[in-house]
C-alpha cells in the first residue's frame, strides 16, 4: 500500500490546521463541571469558519460547489478537529451528503448540496438503532403510501439531532430492503426526546410516528444505507486516531517536565514502555484506518469485502482509543483529573467514541463471519 497523500489531500490538512488552530480544548464545554447538557448548539462560529474554508464541500462534486475529494480527505481533517474536540457535526453533515450525492434523485441533489456545502443546511444521521445494540435499519419501518412514504419506529442517540435541519433515517420496508428518508427537524409526526452523551453534548431520541416523508426525500438504491455505514464507521475510527494523538502528545509533554527523584518521569523505564505500546496503537489505528478509507474511496477489490477492512480498522479504534486514554490518565496521576487541564474532556471524548464503535468482539465476529463466507486462498 502507498499511504502518501495526494497535494488535494494535504491542502485540505493545512486548511483544518488553520481553522482548527484557534480552538482551545481547555474552553470546550467540560461535562465533569455541568449539570446535563453542555450546550444547548454545537459551536455555530466554528461551523461558519469550516463553511468559509470549503471544509464542509470536501466531498461534494464542483458543481455544488465542492472539491471533490474522497474519504481519506474528510478523515484527514476529521483526524485534526479530533486533536481539538471540535464541537461539530463535520463527520454526519459531510457524510449524509456524499450519500445523497451518491445516491439521491437529481431533484434531491440540486435543492440540498450546494447549501449543505456552504453549512446553511446541517444534516446528522441516525445510527444506533432503538436500543445502540440493534441494527439502526431495523429500529424504523417505512411502507409506501402514494407519493409518500410513512415512517415508524425509534432511533436513539442521534448526535446533533437537536440542531439539524435533517436528520438521515434508515428504515426497512415490507419487502426487507433500507430506504434513507432525510426527515426534517419540525415535522408532522417527528418527536424528539433529549438525550446527553459521555461528553455532554445533547443526543436526541428520535420518534417517528407515522411521519409521512415525500417520495423526493426518500433514497430507495440498494446498497446506500452499507456505503454509508462504513463511511460513517470509517469516519469514527479517524476521530479516534486524531484524540489519540493528541492524549499521548500531552503525556509525553507532561511526562517529560515531571520529575520523581530528580529526574524526568519520562525517563523511568515503566513510563517510557508504557508510552511505546500506547504508541503502536495508534500505528496500528492509522494503518488500518487508511485502508478502510482507501477501499471506500476506490471502490477497489480485496479479498475480503470493504466492510471486512472498516471492521479491522474499528476493532483498533475502539481498544486503541481506550488504552491510550487509560495510560495517559495513569501516567498523568492526579493532575489528569483536574478539571482546569484539558484531559478529562479527552477521556470523556474517547469513551464517547468508544461506545459509539461498539465492542471490539463484536468487529471481531462480524470479520469471523466475512472470513468464513470469504475463504482466503
Amino acid at each position: 500500500m502507498d499511504f502518501t497523500f495526494t497535494e488535494e489531500q494535504q491542502a485540505a490538512v493545512e486548511a483544518a490546521k488553520a481553522v482548527f488552530g484557534g480552538v482551545a480544548p481547555d474552553g470546550v464545554p467540560s461535562p465533569a463541571i455541568t449539570a446535563g447538557a453542555v450546550a444547548d448548539d454545537f459551536d455555530r462560529a466554528l461551523w461558519t469558519k469550516l463553511a468559509d474554508a470549503d471544509l464542509l464541500s470536501l466531498l461534494l462534486a464542483a458543481e455544488y460547489g465542492g472539491a471533490g475529494l474522497d474519504a481519506i480527505a474528510l478523515c484527514l481533517v476529521l483526524r485534526e478537529a479530533a486533536k481539538v474536540l471540535a464541537r461539530v457535526p463535520l463527520l454526519e453533515s459531510s457524510a449524509a451528503a456524499a450519500a445523497v450525492q451518491a445516491y439521491g434523485s437529481e431533484e434531491l441533489k440540486a435543492e440540498l448540496l450546494a447549501r449543505a456545502g456552504r453549512g446553511e443546511v446541517v444534516l446528522t444521521v441516525a445510527a444506533n438503532g432503538r436500543t445502540g445494540h440493534d441494527p439502526a435499519e431495523l429500529a424504523v419501518t417505512a411502507r409506501r403510501d402514494g407519493d409518500a412514504w410513512v415512517l415508524d419506529g425509534v432511533q436513539t442517540a442521534v448526535p446533533w439531532a437537536e440542531n439539524a435541519d435533517f436528520t438521515v433515517v434508515p428504515a426497512h420496508t415490507g419487502a426487507g430492503r433500507t430506504v434513507l428518508a432525510l426527515v426534517p427537524r419540525v415535522h408532522e409526526g417527528v418527536v424528539l426526546g433529549e438525550q446527553v452523551s459521555t461528553t455532554g453534548e445533547r443526543l436526541g431520541e428520535l420518534r417517528l410516528e407515522s411521519a409521512r416523508i415525500t417520495a423526493r426525500d426518500v433514497i430507495d438504491v440498494d446498497g446506500a444505507w452499507e456505503w454509508l455505514r462504513e463511511l460513517l464507521a470509517t469516519g469514527t475510527c479517524a476521530l479516534a486516531l486524531g484524540l489519540g494523538e493528541r492524549v499521548l502528545s500531552m503525556t509525553s509533554a507532561y511526562t517529560g517536565k515531571r520529575e520523581q527523584f530528580g529526574f524526568p518521569v519520562a525517563t523511568f523505564q515503566a513510563v517510557a514502555v508504557q508510552a511505546a505500546d500506547r504508541y503502536i496503537d495508534l500505528r496500528a489505528m492509522e494503518a488500518t484506518l487508511w485502508q478502510a478509507a482507501w477501499r471506500i474511496s476506490t471502490g477497489a477489490g480485496g479479498a475480503l469485502p470493504a466492510s471486512g477492512d472498516v471492521a479491522v480498522a474499528k476493532i483498533w479504534a475502539s481498544e486503541g482509543v481506550r488504552r491510550v486514554v487509560q495510560t495517559a490518565q495513569h501516567l498523568h496521576g492526579g493532575f489528569g483529573a483536574d478539571v482546569e487541564y484539558s484531559l478529562h474532556r479527552y477521556h470523556a471524548w474517547a469513551k464517547q467514541l468508544e461506545l459509539s464503535l461498539g465492542p471490539a468482539a463484536a468487529h471481531e465476529e462480524a470479520l469471523g463471519d466475512l472470513l468464513a463466507a470469504h475463504p482466503l486462498g
